[in-house]
């Protein structure tokens, strides 16, 4: 399975506490989850140009919603929080979103 950088990481995750965790140079990312720790790391590395030096993944079980008789699942996904080098941070779109 070959994929982009840009299909394995979907989007940031920008939380209460994924902001909070910027400040100890820990951004949260939603991953494409059929990826591993190794292809998530080169593809932050690639996109924003930066040093990884951790990564650590959480596959997130989708909800259970209802409406009325009917009944549904959300979809599982993988979260992906990557640690980065004291030295670098991550700007998003020209804005900093994690130094709020």
């Amino acid at each position: 399975m070959i994929l982009e950088a840009r299909d394995i990481i979907k989007r940031p995750l920008v939380t209460e506490k994924s902001v909070d965790g910027a400040s100890m140079h820990k951004y949260t990312f939603e991953v494409d989850p059929r990826v591993n720790k190794i292809q998530i790391r080169k593809a932050i590395e690639e996109i924003f140009n930066v040093k990884v030096v951790k990564v650590n993944t959480v596959n997130v079980k989708g909800k259970k919603r209802g409406f009325g008789k009917v009944q549904g699942k959300m979809s599982d996904w993988k979260k992906a929080i990557v640690t980065l080098r004291d030295t670098d941070k991550i700007e998003l779109d020209g804005i900093d979103y994690f130094e709020m």
